[in-house]
């Protein structure tokens, strides 16, 4: 069993699925939230709040709040580990620091690895030239997956 850690683009590309139309998919969603096999962090929820135009994903984030959960004190020592390494600085957008909008990336990172099992779902691109996600994992040891990686591995089609 995995502990899937939802970025903030899985939510907004799960904004395409609606739920009267992929009701299994979002039938599973709420089973694996529901089981704690589903999580997140707190600065993915802020993120939503600041970028999600999604009606049926801002209801789904209100009544699945317990999901988006505050860094542990293992989590934020991960999160500095990252930041420790220059190339992964990138992870922080100085437009992001100079609006003071939540960042989201180090701590979804942070929340997998801090799991036994951990995996996290992002829709970025596996690209070697920046500090991606993807990249970050897979030199961290963390296990990663695209929404379509998540939804094969559940076993879940249209």
């Amino acid at each position: 069993m995995s502990i899937y850690v939802f970025d903030t683009n899985v939510f907004l590309t799960l904004g395409h699925y609606y739920p009267r139309r992929f009701p299994t998919i979002w039938e599973r969603i709420d089973r694996l939230a529901t089981a704690g096999e589903l999580i997140s962090v707190r600065e993915v929820r802020n993120e939503l709040e600041y970028v999600c135009s999604f009606e049926h994903i801002n209801n789904w984030v209100q009544v699945h709040r317990h999901i988006f959960r505050i860094a542990s004190a293992l989590e934020c020592q991960i999160v500095a580990e990252i930041f420790q390494r220059k190339q992964y600085r990138g992870l922080v957008r100085r437009k992001s620091i100079l609006k003071g909008s939540p960042v989201a990336d180090p701590f979804v990172i942070a929340s997998a690895k801090s799991h036994r099992r951990g995996c996290v779902v992002t829709q970025e691109e596996n690209r070697p030239d920046g500090a991606r996600i993807p990249v970050v994992c897979d030199q961290l040891d963390v296990r990663w997956l695209n929404l379509e990686g998540f939804l094969e591995e559940q076993g879940l089609e249209y």
